[in-house]
């Protein structure tokens, strides 16, 4: 079988058997193209090479393409999976990557933002063309509703319920949920349905939410784009992905519980959402680093 269509196939399988989300799937099948074409450069048989070579293709990522050990670990489990489609496919006897050993990945303190600094970010959209409106609610709504940029992207129209102020949303592994937005989102999505997109979509029928300016689905590069722009005119150094962050912290510290907030978030294990209760014991430690050394001297 030829290397092209063994990677097609292996795309096919993500998808059909494995059952991986549509951007794992892009994910796993880029690291194999590299994994490919090193393998190339370097004149060894991908049916053929041992856990030695991989480990080599594992250095030339890490140190050449500066990978960091997140990316390394998720490098490895690309290489697992597709050496086990290898395995199934009767093309080879093992399954070398088996033997590799993931880094152990850091526990990150997701960074989240203040309300204050989200409303002033929001307020600072310019509201002068349909692109603009169109962001200010997109915003609003990711942060009204804890959402990955992926699941924002993917929306539709259909899937707004402006009755029951709920959307349906598909997160990882095509799971479905439905999540409450709050008035303030649902005011300026209001206002972009009638005003902002069908100005966007030019008469081009999309059942997209959010359209581009040329009237196509909104892109998850675009969303990042335009959130830096806006983040950096105001001096603000954080990424997109914070108002999720942000949106989860809120809820915990004003007393949601975690099983609330990991259905919301669309969590498939709770240790994920418990990383937020780190986010506030940090907002704790600052509290208590300010204010407890004025007790120190005090005696009843």
């Amino acid at each position: 079988m030829e290397l092209e269509h063994i990677l097609s196939a292996y795309h096919s399988r993500l998808l059909a058997i494995e059952h991986r989300a549509p951007l794992t799937a892009e994910t796993y099948e880029a690291e194999i193209s590299r994994l490919l074409e090193w393998a190339i450069q370097e004149e060894q048989n991908i049916l053929t090479l041992d856990v030695q070579i991989l480990q080599r293709y594992l250095e030339f990522r890490r140190d050449v393409q500066a990978l960091d050990s997140r990316s390394v670990a998720k490098a490895i489990s690309a290489l697992r999976s597709f050496f086990r489609f290898l395995l199934d496919q009767g093309l080879r006897q093992d399954n070398p990557a088996l033997l590799l050993e993931s880094p152990r990945k850091p526990q990150r303190i997701p960074k989240v933002l203040s309300r204050e600094t989200i409303e002033t970010l929001l307020s600072s959209i310019s509201l002068d063309t349909p692109q603009g409106i169109r962001d200010r609610a997109l915003f609003e709504l990711v942060y009204s509703c804890g959402l990955r940029i992926s699941e924002a992207v993917h929306l539709d129209v259909q899937d707004v319920y402006f009755s029951e102020s709920l959307i349906r949303v598909v997160g990882k592994g095509n799971k479905e949920r439905l999540i409450p937005f709050g008035p303030e989102a649902d005011s300026w999505l209001k206002r972009y349905m009638t005003e902002a997109r069908p100005a966007l979509a030019r008469h081009i029928k999309s059942r997209a939410l959010f359209l581009s300016r040329r009237g196509k689905r909104l892109s998850r590069k675009g969303i990042w784009k335009n959130y830096a722009q806006f983040a950096s005119v105001l001096g603000i150094s954080s990424k997109v992905h914070v108002l999720r962050h942000s949106f989860a912290t809120e809820l915990l510290a004003g007393g949601a519980d975690l099983r609330s907030v990991q259905e919301l978030l669309g969590h498939a294990d709770l240790t994920t959402t418990q990383i937020y209760t780190h986010v506030d014991n940090t907002v704790l430690r600052e509290q208590h680093r300010r204010f407890v050394p004025r007790l120190r001297g005090y005696t009843e």
